[in-house]
């Protein structure tokens, strides 16, 4: 897979860009805030519908536009597909797959297949547990796009549900004589447990999946300095490890009971798939607040290069994309790096600096300016 054509229309810093990518390596060269990024970050939003750089949609337009559309010619085993999104904040965004009109933005996820390791992937390891519980599920949904679908249902379950406590924490705050009517509150419990368990059962095989792939990954960055590992903690106790949809539905039902009295005193959902954690650990001790900034760099860049060798286990050839990640690196991870991902069906690089890039992966180059992009080898 690999994408042959990028066009964007009023699309961050562009009024209109258009680039023709080949297979293989392809480096885009600029100083830093002409750009480079944002001609990746529009084909990371065309895999995920979603940025790795902010939480709206309303940056990605460009000053004084009223909305930006991105299209992604998109070639995988000898067919084209083009994709054409238009993002306007405030509103659903519209989508087209190959010129027909789709019912559903999501319905293009599965169309490119992408892994996309940048600097803001500190985070997975520094950050909060809401980091590593997105770099599950985008995973999911790049792996199995119908996880898109598990994933909505249950954001939007968590999101009437909490609605329906703040209600009734407001009026017991308030001293309502009836505390918030809580009537449905069994109902959005039983969604909650169907759409949890899904979403639960899928990040649990995904973890088991993917373990051995950090491990090896980690262990090829840093050149076998430390032992890296994940493990998934879920909120709710289980008997004994399950991947069982029925079996978590019902944990999920008796956390909820369990938990009912504090969830009204709390005014908020206490248990289920977006109160989990996705451990990391160095050896013995867990990578946040213990692994040094190079450890962190080697983590961060190993937990996608994982995503990466699972998708391509699975018999996907994903797009693989560094953003300005050569810079950070020493020699040696350079080169170790280099190796690891010089055979990508395609591999897209930005970087500030030309030598930066190991000499292996110095194939088609652009030369990224204020609004503009050459190729120039």
């Amino acid at each position: 897979m690999y994408v042959h054509r990028l066009e964007l229309v009023d699309f961050r810093s562009y009024e209109r860009v258009a680039v023709d990518l080949q297979p293989g390596a392809n480096v885009l060269i600029g100083a830093n805030g002409v750009g480079k990024t944002n001609l990746v970050e529009a084909l990371g939003y065309v895999a995920t519908l979603d940025s790795h750089r902010v939480a709206t949609d309303a940056p990605l337009v460009r000053m004084g536009a009223t909305s930006a559309v991105i299209r992604c010619a998109v070639t995988h085993d000898g067919r084209e597909l083009l994709v054409e999104l238009e993002i306007v904040p405030g509103k659903a965004n519209r989508a087209r797959l190959g010129r027909s009109p789709a019912r559903r933005a999501r319905d293009v996820l599965g169309a490119l297949r992408l892994v996309l390791f940048a600097p803001e992937d500190l985070e997975l390891i520094r950050g909060d547990p809401a980091e590593r519980r997105r770099y599950l599920d985008d995973l999911l949904v790049n792996r199995q796009p119908r996880y898109a679908g598990v994933r909505a249902d249950y954001e939007r379950v968590v999101k009437q549900r909490n609605a329906l406590l703040r209600t009734a924490y407001l009026a017991r705050k308030t001293g309502g004589s009836r505390g918030g009517d809580l009537g449905t509150l069994a109902v959005w419990d039983t969604h909650l447990a169907q759409h949890g368990a899904e979403l639960l059962a899928g990040r649990l095989e995904l973890v088991a999946a993917l373990a051995p792939h950090v491990s090896k990954a980690y262990d090829a960055v840093a050149a076998g300095r430390g032992a890296a590992g994940i493990a998934y903690r879920p909120s709710i106790e289980l008997a004994e490890p399950t991947t069982d949809r029925a079996a978590l539905a019902d944990a999920l039902t008796a956390a909820l009971v369990a938990s009912r009295t504090a969830e009204i005193e709390r005014g908020t959902t206490l248990v289920g798939p977006h109160r989990d954690e996705l451990a990391l650990t160095l050896g013995p001790l867990p990578a946040k607040g213990y692994a040094s900034h190079g450890e962190s760099w080697s983590f961060a860049l190993a937990l996608r290069l994982a995503g990466y060798d699972l998708l391509r286990a699975d018999g996907i050839e994903p797009v693989l994309v560094l953003d300005d990640v050569f810079a950070e690196l020493d020699t040696g991870r350079r080169e170790r790096l280099a190796e690891l991902v010089g055979g990508a069906s395609q591999l897209l690089v930005t970087c500030a600096v030309d030598d930066d890039v190991p000499a292996a992966l110095r194939g088609i180059r652009y030369q990224v300016g204020e609004g503009t992009v050459r190729r120039v080898g």
